[in-house]
């Protein structure tokens, strides 16, 4: 399933991604690769912005931008 279809408080496990070669590279930065553990924390209101925790940090990113990411719930 595409990772923006978690909701707060759903866990998953990345299983691939398919980005645009600079956006991966600056999520790979943050350490999210395949086999990262994510969790939603929080949507925005109007669903444009999703905060996701992995390694001990909280990431806010563009919802739509997390429609290449491929996660298994956990």
């Amino acid at each position: 399933m595409a990772l923006e279809r978690l909701m707060p408080g759903d866990v998953g496990v990345v299983v691939r991604m398919a980005l645009g070669d600079a956006l991966e590279g600056r999520l790979r930065c943050f350490g999210l690769v395949p086999g990262t553990r994510v969790q939603c924390r929080y949507l925005s209101p109007d669903g444009s912005l999703t905060a996701l925790e992995l390694r001990g940090t909280v990431i806010a990113l563009r919802t739509r931008d997390l429609k290449g990411i491929r996660v298994v719930r956990e």
